[in-house]
């Protein structure tokens, strides 16, 4: 799994506020260009970077789309996220043992 385009688009301050908004609730473009302080085309190429790294998906609803979290590329950033935090434990588990050891 490589999560480096997620991480690469989550990088960006103002595409995670739009992926946050999109996370609290699905949204169209005109819906999030009125909650953010930049331009609709800003709005729909952030929209683009977000969906291309799976985080956002889109279905139609008459002529707009309404973005979404997409749930798959979440789950594989959490995934990815999760074995971070499992090495950590690990490592922090071999440390305490070595010290008890002593």
């Amino acid at each position: 799994m490589d999560v480096g385009s997620q991480l690469v688009a989550l990088a960006d301050p103002t595409r995670r506020s739009i992926f946050e908004l999109v996370r609290e609730a699905p949204s169209s473009v005109r819906e999030l260009t009125d909650r953010v302080p930049i331009s609709q085309p800003a709005v729909s190429q952030h929209l683009k970077t977000l969906r291309e790294a799976s985080l956002v998906t889109s279905v139609p609803d008459g002529a707009r789309q309404i973005y979404r979290v997409d749930p798959t590329g979440v789950s594989e950033l959490r995934t990815w996220v999760d074995t971070l935090w499992d090495d950590v434990l690990d490592n922090f588990s071999e440390a305490a043992n070595k010290e008890h050891d002593r």
